[in-house]
């Protein structure tokens, strides 16, 4: 899946970097440069995205249909 985000990276004041994204709470990276923290969070909004969709079909009955949607 690929999808845009935004990212909002900052010094931290121990030195390096913070990242977040407004569009996932909770979702949050960090690293030494910038391209760590931004990659730190790529990886944290993937492992919530999977989290979520664990939960989200979990209990589903057998007979509920699962598609795969484009969203542009």
């Amino acid at each position: 899946m690929k999808a845009e985000v935004t990212a909002i990276i900052e010094s931290a004041s121990e030195g390096g970097y913070w990242a977040v994204s407004p569009e996932f709470p909770g979702a949050n990276g960090q690293g030494e440069t910038i391209d760590e923290a931004r990659n730190s969070l790529k990886a944290a909004i993937n492992l919530l995205i999977e989290d979520r969709l664990e939960d989200a079909l979990r209990g589903l009955p057998e007979d509920a249909i699962r598609e795969t949607l484009s969203i542009t």
